[in-house]
């Protein structure tokens, strides 16, 4: 008999098939569906650092801009050298009428990956 997870009958094969639904909802500007599926593979896996930066990339997406920053958050706390999640903070961030974090997350992303997109939102130069 396969390894379930939780109450729910659900095998670790059907939260990688429901992560990679996300993704193409995502993908296809569905990002409130693609939360939903994030949801239970996180609810099972919180460590899941990738699930966690889709989930974040989702909320940013659905304009849920707090809960994308505390999700990317989280992910700089487990991968404080992932220059993606200190970019997409900066976003986040940028959105949220927040300058000063956003130039700092986008200096650190800058700083970890020379990125020309990175670069160009450090400015550097100003």
């Amino acid at each position: 008999m396969p390894e379930t997870s939780g109450s729910t009958g659900r095998t670790p094969e059907t939260h990688v098939i429901d992560f990679r639904a996300a993704e193409q909802l995502l993908a296809s500007r569905d990002p409130r569906g693609a939360v939903k599926l994030l949801d239970g593979v996180i609810d099972v896996y919180p460590e899941n650092t990738a699930a966690r930066l889709l989930r974040a990339r989702a909320f940013f997406a659905a304009a849920q801009l707090r809960s994308a920053e505390l999700e990317f958050s989280l992910v700089l706390e487990r991968e404080p050298d992932n220059a993606f999640a200190h970019f997409a903070l900066a976003r986040t961030y940028e959105r949220q009428g927040r300058p000063h974090p956003a130039k700092r997350h986008f200096r650190l992303a800058a700083a970890l990956d020379p990125n020309p997109e990175y670069l160009r939102a450090a400015r550097f130069d100003a």
